[in-house]
């Protein structure tokens, strides 16, 4: 089914042309990433696709059933209430069933209702039908599926009060609202935004098992790939649609402008043998006729315009101006955290020459800590780092919280390095797409893209032998993402980076370091091969645990032979009690449930609605089956524990 069209949209922002000619289209389970460089329209073409922007031609067609739901950049949700008071918000219209659904209960049991025959018969029918809906609206899981949404968003105490959240978890709690809502389309721009690797990963799934059409804007590439299966590509105002994901798109359209360069090619040299023929035969008077057939022939040519490359990209490369030893960091025992509280403690591993060192693990766990305690921007708690010889350190700062200043962006750069000429300057600007008056804009309004590429314009010409980088292609479109990583794969330096782009910790890490509570793992190779040896972790781990448990329960047995046979088997009978325990609840529970059937499809019988005193012993057997049932599942859980 066909959810949304988008036919010949047009946008302009005063007498600028944004976008042209854009044509579009989402049908049911579409998952689409709309990409592009930073400026070309993308979020303001999924506002105006959300309603929240108007357009200046073409045309939107959507049945008006249709929903969506559309989630900004940074979006933090506000509110007064807790998150679990504010997730049932979205579930009013089906907890006002549920208290409709409780009063037709309690009328069904008034002996005056009862009384009359067809006000009762009219009460079974309103019962019957909302209680369908009821069910079919998701009545009986919705609180399972607020647990489940922010479960896999990491959000475990929901009795938090969102007014006391950080921003960025406001952030991931719009979003959880939003998922909740369950649109038919579902419009989410860069929604890995404050996301760390496990809550990425949850989300990709979410996504791939949603029933509604997708439309994503995001750099995260990784995902990416794993979510959609359409990429259209804003770029020069217009759009192109490709299939598959991501990578998929980047093969077609190089492959696509590798074919279209050939062919204009081809075109160009018949045009010249063309022309050349002309003008050599056209006077002779044996070759005139041909001549002249030829130039009919390139009069009707249709002439192919020269394909137009990717649009103009960052250009830059990372070098060092002396060579470091050969161990560059030792961290040991390691202890970080702010204000003498310990985030994370016992971090021991090396660095050599050379490596690239990806730091994971998740949010909060102290990895930027760890960076600008290596920095010496905060003290070590406990532990020692050791620094190798020759070092020089180059540090990037995810918030770009040294870029503040009123300074001009030419300024910027020329103040720390005045003995280059302003044609250096520029020329270094202008490889980081600072061109024109862009280098006379003040630095602290520039936007996070803008500050990104200054702040590694300034990395470039330190020239240090060991870049330290937090979240380096945060506010980074795709095409700067991989001109840095180009960058930074042919760096003859060392590298430690915190980052949460899987497809950028990939092309880069040569190790991986995970970082927990107490302590930190080593993996020799690439973000895959992480999760690769993570998955056969936790393989082992399970079973271990279980030939643990065998043996100690081997050795348990043994034990108690020896030293406490009638301990141990006091101990089996408490258990046999307590599984017959759980055995004869969960039977009564299985039991009340078809009962609990049973009355209420009673109560929706004619032959019984009609008999008024059946009706009331009915509904108060199904009250008291009820009461009990709930009884029973509280009594389970409290033994199952």
């Amino acid at each position: 089914m066909i959810l949304l069209q988008v036919n010949q949209l047009a946008k302009y922002y005063g007498a600028d042309l944004i976008l042209s000619n854009i044509k579009l289209e989402l049908q049911t389970r579409d998952r689409v990433a709309l990409v592009g460089r930073n400026g070309a329209g993308k979020s303001t073409l999924l506002k105006i696709i959300a309603g929240h922007l108007s357009h200046d031609g073409g045309e939107i067609i959507k049945p008006k059933e249709v929903t969506i739901g559309y989630l900004a950049q940074n979006t933090g949700l506000e509110s007064n209430l807790s998150i679990w008071e504010e997730m049932l918000t979205v579930f009013e219209p089906l907890r006002a069933m549920e208290k409709s659904l409780r009063q037709l209960e309690e009328q069904m049991a008034d002996p005056a209702a009862i009384a009359d025959t067809s006000k009762y018969e009219r009460i079974l029918k309103d019962y019957d039908q909302l209680q369908v809906k009821f069910k079919e609206q998701g009545g009986y899981q919705y609180e399972a599926d607020i647990r489940s949404v922010l479960h896999g968003l990491n959000f475990p105490d929901y009795s938090l009060m969102i007014a006391s959240l950080s921003g960025g978890q406001k952030t991931r709690l719009a979003l959880g609202k939003l998922l909740l809502t369950k649109p038919d389309i579902l419009i989410l721009d860069e929604p890995t935004n404050h996301l760390d690797i496990d809550t990425l990963s949850w989300l990709e799934q979410y996504l791939q098992g949603y029933d509604g059409a997708i439309l994503i804007v995001s750099h995260d590439r990784y995902f990416l790939d794993k979510v959609v299966t359409q990429v259209y590509e804003v770029s020069r105002k217009q759009i192109q649609r490709y299939t598959g994901n991501y990578s998929s798109y980047l093969e077609q359209k190089a492959a696509n402008y590798e074919r279209d360069l050939k062919l204009y090619e081809k075109q160009q040299q018949e045009i010249a043998n063309l022309q050349d023929f002309i003008q050599k035969n056209l006077a002779r008077a044996s070759t005139t006729k041909r001549a002249q057939s030829r130039r009919k022939k390139l009069e009707k040519m249709d002439v192919i315009d020269r394909p137009l490359g990717d649009e103009k990209s960052a250009s830059f490369s990372f070098e060092i101006e002396k060579q470091s030893g050969n161990d560059v960091l030792t961290f040991d025992s390691l202890a970080v955290g702010y204000d003498g509280e310990r985030i994370s403690e016992g971090i021991s591993f090396r660095v050599f020459r050379g490596e690239s060192i990806a730091l994971v693990g998740p949010n909060g766990i102290g990895k930027s800590t760890l960076l600008k305690t290596l920095i010496k921007k905060l003290p070590v708690l406990a532990g020692n780092i050791l620094y190798g010889t020759n070092l020089s350190i180059g540090y990037y700062d995810q918030e770009q919280a040294e870029l503040t200043s009123n300074k001009r962006v030419l300024n910027e750069l020329w103040d720390e390095y005045p003995l280059k000429s302003e044609k250096e300057i520029r020329t270094v600007l202008g490889n980081f797409l600072f061109s024109g008056d862009d280098v006379l804009k003040i630095v602290s309004t520039l936007s996070g893209g803008e500050k990104a590429r200054l702040a590694l314009a300034k990395l470039m010409l330190e020239k240090a032998n060991l870049l330290i980088l937090d979240e380096p292609t945060n506010h980074l479109d795709l095409d700067s993402k991989e001109v840095l990583e180009n960058a930074l794969i042919d760096y003859p330096g060392t590298i430690l980076f915190v980052s949460h782009d899987r497809y950028f910790i990939n092309r880069i890490a040569t190790k991986v370091v995970e970082l927990s509570r107490h302590g930190s793992l080593e993996y020799l190779g690439d973000y895959d091969y992480y999760l690769e040896k993570k998955l056969e972790q936790e393989e082992i781990a399970a079973l271990e645990a279980a030939a643990s448990a065998a043996a100690k329960k081997a050795g348990q047995e043994d034990a108690s032979e020896k030293n406490s046979y009638q301990q141990d088997k006091e101990s089996k009978k408490l258990e046999r009690q307590r599984k017959r325990k759980l055995e004869d609840i969960e039977m009564k529970i299985e039991g009340l449930e078809e009962q609990i059937q049973s009355y209420e499809e009673q109560l929706c019988d004619p032959n019984v609605f009609q008999d008024h005193e059946r009706v009331l012993e009915i509904t108060q057997l199904n009250e008291n089956a009820k009461a009990e049932l709930e009884h029973l599942l509280e009594e389970w859980a409290e033994i199952a524990e």
